[in-house]
């Protein structure tokens, strides 16, 4: 007997769960890609994508996955040699100074280690050092994945104004899109850049850059900009094929449509109050079960937290054990590290992470919670008791009273 048969939970930070009305969306023969409803469906979605990112500016699309758009970011942004500042908290800010070094810019990294947010004045300091102006952007990850660390997005931007300093502001939001609070236009934020497969609750294969206004001005003298990647046409296509360079991603937009449908029903705060407080259980668990043994949170401030995913830590093997056990056992899968120790070093067999991001509720929630801490009695790992009844009490306190980020307790802002 197994107690994993039935409906899996993967509970990893993306791919998210896809709501099963998103998946019969994507159930139809292949359509007209030349006229008719999947034209309009797919002219129909850009205003709905720019309300997901708060902006009245451009959005294109691309059939890729994040990485994709790291590099459809960068070449419409920046030419060879022109210089970025990366500034880093995990593996992902890497990951994109990585691409952005291969594409042949200069690279200056700001690197604030895995267990902290990026300091804002550091960024100040480092753009008042560039008197002559060479750093063209400025990257920063608004979530990493893989530290669970949440950057203040609108702290950044209030240290580039300060300095007077003209690089674009770029920022990574795969991980957060539709999870936290973000708001591109009031923020400042020239271009963003997110996928399908988490917040956006479709199925991976589909990535997004939204621009400003200075941001399609400041990349007409690009040199890196080659004919897929240009976001140019795909700002403001005439024809669908123009959208994508060639052939639409036809049953991902169907899905990208009803996933959109229930944002809108749902409305981007009470998307982004929900992911709060659902975030907050999981910690009042963590808090509870670290009271007993090595469990700890990689990120201390909770200012500092992800709302869409959380990374924790044990002593090696037992993370590696409680996944193991989960999967086999509970049904459930939890993510793997990434990016905290080498793949074969001990370490790596401590970390773990929890998704929580797009299609989930409180029962979901509670039963995953309830999952670990039945791990942690079956393999005799060291913990507080009480995670499951810590997490009710929170969800409790809160059912019926959140109606804004600030009043999940105080856990949205930045």
């Amino acid at each position: 007997m197994s107690l994993s048969n039935g409906r899996h939970y993967l509970a990893i930070p993306g791919p998210s769960v896809l709501p099963d009305a998103v998946l019969q969306a994507m159930q139809r023969p292949a359509p007209n890609i030349y006229t008719g409803e999947l034209v309009d469906l797919t002219h129909g979605l850009i205003p709905d994508l720019k309300k997901i990112a708060r902006t009245q500016h451009h959005v294109a699309m691309y059939i890729s996955n994040g990485h994709g758009v790291w590099e459809a970011s960068l070449t419409n942004m920046i030419s060879r040699g022109d210089t970025v500042l990366a500034c880093l908290s995990g593996a992902f800010g890497e990951g994109w100074a990585d691409v952005a070094e291969k594409l042949g810019a200069k690279v200056q990294r700001l690197d604030f280690g895995k267990t902290i947010a990026i300091d804002p004045a550091k960024v100040e300091q480092a753009l008042r050092a560039d008197t002559d102006h060479s750093i063209k952007v400025v990257l920063v990850t608004h979530v990493d994945t893989a530290t669970s660390l949440r950057n203040d997005i609108k702290a950044i931007r209030a240290a580039i104004d300060a300095t007077g300093h003209p690089a674009l502001y770029a920022v990574d939001c795969v991980a957060s899109m539709g999870c936290e609070t973000f708001e591109m236009d009031a923020w400042g934020v020239d271009v963003a850049i997110a996928a399908s497969q988490k917040g956006l609750m479709t199925p991976a294969g589909m990535g997004f850059v939204w621009a400003s206004d200075k941001a399609l001005a400041v990349g007409q003298t690009s040199d890196m900009r080659t004919p897929y990647w240009d976001w140019n046409l795909r700002t403001d296509p005439t024809h669908l094929y123009e959208f994508f360079g060639g052939t639409p991603p036809t049953q991902h937009l169907y899905a990208l449509r009803t996933a959109v449908d229930m944002m809108m029903d749902e409305g981007m705060e009470n998307i982004w109050n929900r992911h709060a407080v659902l975030a907050g259980a999981y910690w009042a668990a963590v808090d509870a079960w670290g009271q007993g043994g090595d469990l700890t949170l990689n990120v201390a401030d909770p200012a500092q937290r992800s709302h869409a995913v959380t990374a924790l830590k044990l002593t090696e093997p037992d993370g590696t054990r409680l996944r193991d056990w989960l999967t086999e056992h509970m049904g459930v899968t939890l993510g793997i590290p990434l990016g905290m120790a080498a793949w074969d070093a001990p370490e790596w067999h401590g970390y773990f992470r929890i998704g929580h991001m797009g299609h989930l509720n409180a029962q979901m929630v509670l039963g995953v919670i309830g999952a670990i801490e039945t791990g942690f009695i079956a393999l005799g790992i060291p913990h507080g008791t009480g995670g499951v009844t810590a997490a009710t009490q929170f969800l409790a306190s809160q059912v019926g009273t959140v109606t804004t980020p600030a009043e999940a307790g105080g856990c949205c802002s930045g």
